[in-house]
């Protein structure tokens, strides 16, 4: 796909995104009932659905023909380009009231992810990748920081509950070994906006299990189109599974992660 193609492709996941940023923005922290999807620690809100809804006929009135891949309405309609959508990236944290969420949206041709974008609607940061750059907010942005993982900031959801089911006593114990060697370690949800804050060097080093596209698609074009590197731990960034991103010049191979996930280098 050429450049401009992909600019174009990003400008229309911009404008779906921002088309629910104020419906999120009036919903936030009003408490909204919350039901659950595959577990009690997979929630969703009616705002979810609408969001995803609305961007859908966003998508479907400035890119026809296109096939849309959701979180929450699954895959829908042929075409050469696929567009995968989280509504709302976070959405515990939308729920409680935590200002940690995000949309996200990609949209990917012959099974490349070839234009995405993370907005954050409550401070209004606006992060775009297209084959040609990233930017935040319209300015470029590099994916630079740390290089070790004694300097370095580690975002990351590990273990989910998933994982101490699969691991019991050996996820905890990797875990400590992530604490121990990384300089903070956080766990602020939303893989797609921990992938963003990585991509504009806000952070060093994201890591996650049990991801699905719609979470990491728009997300890992950010980190590559900034300079960082994208490893999808499942060989693909559509497919499911984790993910393993860092800023350029970390020294991932000698980095505890490497070892605990098997990826010692990665593009």
């Amino acid at each position: 796909m050429d450049v401009n193609t992909s600019y174009e492709l990003a400008a229309i996941a911009t404008e779906a995104a921002r088309a629910v940023g104020d419906r999120l923005r009036a919903a936030f922290r009003s408490r909204p009932h919350v039901r659950t999807k595959r577990d009690f620690h997979d929630p969703v809100t009616e705002h979810d659905r609408a969001a995803e809804d609305h961007i859908r006929q966003v998508l479907d009135e400035r890119c026809p023909g296109s096939a849309v891949v959701g979180e929450e309405g699954g895959a829908r309609g042929e075409g050469a380009v696929r567009w995968y959508v989280d509504p709302i990236d976070g959405t515990a944290n939308f729920a409680a009231g935590l200002p940690f969420f995000c949309t996200s949206i990609a949209a990917a041709v012959d099974g490349e992810v070839v234009a995405g974008v993370v907005y954050d609607p409550v401070r209004d940061d606006e992060f775009t990748a297209w084959l040609g750059g990233a930017t935040c907010n319209g300015a470029p942005i590099r994916s630079v920081g740390a290089t070790t993982d004694r300097e370095a900031l580690l975002l990351s959801s590990y273990p989910a509950p998933r994982d101490l089911a699969a691991d019991g006593e050996e996820a905890l114990r990797r875990f400590a070994r992530m604490v121990s060697a990384f300089a903070s370690t956080r766990r602020p949800g939303s893989a797609a906006l921990k992938l963003a804050h990585v991509a504009a060097g806000w952070s060093d080093v994201a890591y996650g299990t049990h991801v699905n596209a719609w979470d990491v698609a728009a997300g890992s074009l950010l980190v590559r189109q900034a300079g960082g590197v994208y490893i999808p731990l499942s060989g693909d960034v559509l497919v499911p599974g984790g993910y393993l991103a860092c800023v350029g010049g970390f020294d991932l191979a000698g980095s505890v992660l490497a070892e605990l996930t098997g990826a010692g280098s990665g593009s």
